[in-house]
């Protein structure tokens, strides 16, 4: 064959290897890309996004916990919700609602863009401090002044919305100065002006055990965020001035009152004190009748009409009365796994305020349930702290699933290996 002839053939072959080159090319970027008409409607949904998939485990998890948890409730509930209300199935029903709504709304924040939280932290910050302002002018409850009333005899708590707004304010705050944290005016005075303004509103209420779940909340948040620790002995050693500045001008009335009879639980003084002690007291009896094992679910004593509204702050003492401390245990674990796994992929999130905001929803999660133990065992005062996921209560759980559902969105984007 002549040279040219050959020249010709190979120019024709490598044109062939090439068109179907390219011809491969083209399906792959239909087939795999967007088109840029595409691209031009994504934008305007891209305060959603897919990512990588959710974190099945943190998941999973938090479906075993709210599982559990409304079977406990209604265990816990039943006698006491026909006593009052006439049908054992009352605040069943009513949580499930509750659970519907909570899921709804992790479902959508799971798909969120958490960044868009970003830029909205200081509105949300704003909204608390307005449902916090207008819950004062409401008629009160027993003396206090926490929920706000809606249709159907559903109210709103604007403490869990506030709980929220502070961990997303300082997420925001010690992400944007990061660089800057060490010094006071950018850790210490905004922490000290958000926190005490939020505090001042709770303690008009009044609402003590908010405030103590939201310091704990703002001194995490300051700190992971880059506060030196020697402000954290300061802060300290203020809040103790404070408090004993309030008690000796009997601005903690109603927070004393709340500590009588505060480890005498199962001393018997006088009639008054053992009225007083009378909730905590049949606390303790049902987790002491518990033993290893428990009596069983369903089987609960203390439940009918002795532990007062078993199933709100109280319910883990029914917990232990009918599943024993083996089965506390196992809660308690399920518990600390979800903690650790959602702290786990939050520290691997693909920014800053991924990981602070993760971190912090996760950390409400722990230091709920610790303070919850704590006060149904008397190591500290009997004060309004729910159980996360098995407490009755509308407000705390959407809240909570639909923080959790923040957090599956950082999932997301998070640098962890998917099981």
């Amino acid at each position: 064959m002549a040279p040219n002839h050959r020249m010709m053939l190979k120019a024709d072959i490598n044109r062939f290897y090439d068109d179907e080159y390219y011809s491969e090319q083209k399906i792959k970027q239909e087939k795999f890309f967007v088109r840029p008409s595409r691209q031009r409607k994504m934008k305007k949904t891209k305060i959603f996004s897919i990512g990588m998939g959710i974190d099945l485990p943190f998941c999973v998890i938090i479906l075993i916990l709210l599982t559990i948890g409304t079977i406990m409730m209604f265990s816990a509930s039943y006698a006491f919700s026909y006593y009052t209300q006439g049908d054992s199935y009352y605040f069943l029903t009513r949580q499930l609602i509750f659970i519907a709504i909570g899921l709804f709304a992790m479902c959508i924040m799971s798909f969120f863009n958490y960044n868009k939280l970003h830029r909205i932290a200081p509105i949300v910050l704003a909204i608390s401090y307005l449902t916090l302002l207008v819950v004062l002018f409401l008629p009160s409850d027993s003396g206090v002044k926490r929920w706000i009333p809606l249709f159907g005899g559903f109210n709103i708590q604007p403490s869990e919305i506030a709980k929220f707004a502070m961990i997303l304010f300082f997420a925001h705050w010690a992400s944007k100065y990061y660089n800057k944290m060490q010094f006071a005016r950018y850790s210490v005075l905004p922490g000290a002006v958000v926190f005490g303004t939020t505090a001042m509103l709770l303690f008009l209420e009044p609402h003590y055990s908010g405030i103590v779940i939201i310091a704990i909340l703002t001194v995490l948040m300051l700190y992971i965020g880059g506060m030196k620790t020697k402000y954290l002995f300061i802060g300290f050693a203020l809040m103790v001035v404070l408090v004993l500045i309030l008690a000796v001008t009997g601005g903690l009335s109603y927070a004393m009152s709340r500590m009588d009879g505060w480890g005498q639980a199962l001393i018997y003084t006088d009639e008054k004190m053992w009225q007083t002690t009378w909730q905590t007291r049949n606390s303790l009896y049902a987790i002491g009748s518990g033993g290893l094992w428990g009596l069983g679910l369903g089987q609960s004593r203390q439940k009918y009409l002795y532990l007062p509204e078993p199933q709100n702050d109280f319910i883990f003492a029914i917990v232990v009365e009918e599943l024993g401390f083996i089965g506390a245990t196992i809660i308690l674990l399920i518990f600390a796994l979800l903690v650790w796994r959602g702290i786990t992929l939050s520290l691997r999130a693909k920014d800053k305020f991924g990981k602070l905001l993760g971190i912090g929803l996760t950390s409400q999660i722990g230091i709920q349930v610790v303070l919850n133990i704590l006060v149904i065992t008397d190591w500290l005062p009997n004060t309004g702290i729910s159980l996360p996921f098995f407490s009755y209560g509308g407000s705390s759980l959407i809240m909570l699933l639909a923080q959790m559902g923040i957090v599956l969105s950082i999932s997301r984007t998070a640098n962890i290996e998917r099981q």
